[in-house]
């Protein structure tokens, strides 16, 4: 088999890292951008002119950040966010139908569509529910990406329900660093809300765990162990060796987000990597203390 891997929105914060990760694993790289260049087609030329022939795994990890707290929660936003995760998937599922050399196809998608809940613990087997706007396109999401998997084909697609990805140089870590750095970090709101989050080295880690063993189906991109809000922060403010004191209000969150967006930082869901686990990966980084360890360079 070979190791080519096509990856759309390779250069984005998740997507940059899979590539540098895959690379240093002997994989040929292409990445499907918005703007030409060396190892790269865009999107147009990918409708166009198919996947190339050389390709046998095709990775999605494209999505416009949501928690860009530069941009208002208008309605065109969030068809922007919308479409760049939902048509991005089916644009690849169909480009895939047409390429039988794909062996896998690896679809990052959200955790949104488990609903928090007091009790319940989520695992692969949930298949989570419509409640809100979130849960809406992770649904919608994951549809789009199946239809790479319709029938009898040789392809294999794997969908990964990613929780907050921690690492150093961007996404929710790059936000907080600097008020941890200066001791004016703390939890958003209460901070008694879970967490869900997982190590970039495991993400990188797991899609090619997946790749080179063909899976199919859900699997939960979240580390083992199960944090609040505010466990987290604390663990985070402790590896800076630095106090964990000041608490974001959650007006405060709810004004710099809408009520839509802030409900991914003030809500979470506890959500176990059973299948993931059970597929044969092992986690190098299980748990907090661990991974934001590494984060800032202990």
């Amino acid at each position: 088999m070979s190791k080519h891997t096509l990856i759309g929105g390779g250069t984005g914060f998740i997507g940059s890292h899979l590539a540098k990760h895959l690379a240093k694993k002997g994989y040929e790289i292409t990445v499907v951008s918005r703007m030409p260049g060396p190892k790269r087609i865009t999107w147009h030329e990918l409708e166009k002119q198919g996947i190339p022939s050389s390709v046998s795994s095709v990775v999605n990890t494209t999505g416009q950040n949501v928690l860009d707290p530069t941009r208002r929660w208008t309605p065109g936003f969030q068809q922007n966010v919308w479409n760049s995760r939902v048509n991005s998937s089916k644009t690849l599922s169909n480009a895939i139908e047409a390429a039988p050399q794909v062996k896998s196809f690896v679809n990052l998608c959200g955790v949104s569509l488990y609903r928090p809940s007091a009790t319940k613990t989520y695992t692969e087997e949930d298949h989570g529910e419509s409640y809100d706007y979130m849960s809406r396109l992770c649904l919608a999401w994951e549809e789009a990406a199946r239809s790479a998997d319709a029938g009898d084909k040789a392809c294999k697609c794997s969908i990964v329900r990613t929780g907050a990805v921690v690492g150093r140089d961007g996404g929710m870590i790059k936000s907080i660093w600097l008020p941890f750095k200066l001791g004016l970090g703390g939890p958003m709101g209460a901070g008694q809300q879970i967490m869900p989050w997982i190590h970039m080295h495991d993400l990188c880690s797991l899609i090619q765990h997946l790749i080179e063993k063909c899976e199919t189906g859900v699997f939960n991109g979240v580390a083992p162990e199960i944090v609040s809000n505010k466990g987290f922060s604390q663990a985070f403010a402790s590896a800076l060796n630095r106090p964990c004191l000041f608490p974001v209000p959650e007006f405060v969150v709810h004004a710099i987000f809408g009520k839509e967006r802030a409900a991914l930082l003030l809500s979470g869901a506890k959500i176990q990597p059973k299948r993931t686990i059970a597929s044969g990966y092992q986690f190098k980084y299980p748990d907090v203390k661990s991974a934001v360890a590494e984060v800032v360079g202990k």
